[in-house]
């Protein structure tokens, strides 16, 4: 019996993203083997965050209050608003220390493959946030895949009724990126976007 109830769990933690069975299971084996120290104060970690943490009403974003702290920021730039695919994202872009604007979270991109439309993405939402805050530019911060590069040019599309500029992050050469290792679509890219030099 034990060893049904350790198997469900090891299941559960398998769908987590990154992790399989055989990760999972050291994983649960490890929080086991240290129970006061590590599973019962990740227990009550988790079990705290399901109960307080709620998305954003503006954004999606995640965050204690119904209105993130980003939203809520008065010194933030209300006049930029950066659309990307997810909370991962968002983080990523703030612990550049570089945007600071404000966020729309999709929730995804369009896929044709995973049956995702866009009335399954927060785009309608955001087309309210536009029609209330006056934005001067919406940044399109998605992956450069097939699908993001599909849900990037429908949302631009989209959004022109709004007559508002809509720009989408650089793609090509990554810092410290060597040519010979990279592949053909980043070059191509790389090239397309060039800049001026001086």
């Amino acid at each position: 019996m034990s060893e049904q109830i350790l198997e469900q769990l090891i299941k559960k933690i398998s769908k987590l993203p990154g992790l399989g069975p055989r990760s999972s299971r050291r994983a649960v084996l490890h929080l086991l083997k240290d129970r006061e120290k590590l599973f019962l104060p990740l227990i009550q970690d988790m079990t705290e965050v399901a109960d307080k943490i709620k998305k954003c009403i503006e954004c999606g974003n995640l965050d204690q209050k119904d209105i993130c702290e980003i939203c809520s920021n008065s010194s933030r730039n209300n006049s930029l608003v950066c659309v990307v695919e997810t909370v991962a994202d968002l983080w990523a872009l703030e612990r550049s220390n570089v945007y600071n604007g404000k966020y729309h979270i999709l929730g995804g991109v369009l896929s044709a493959i995973d049956g995702i439309n866009p009335e399954q993405l927060n785009i309608a939402s955001l087309e309210r946030r536009l029609e209330v805050q006056k934005y001067t530019e919406v940044i399109i911060a998605i992956s450069a895949t097939l699908d993001g590069q599909t849900t990037a040019h429908y949302i631009a599309e989209r959004l022109e009724k709004f007559n508002i500029k809509v720009t989408r992050l650089a793609h090509g050469v990554p810092i410290g990126g060597e040519l010979d290792f990279l592949d053909d679509g980043t070059i191509a890219q790389a090239l397309k976007a060039r800049n001026i030099l001086q």
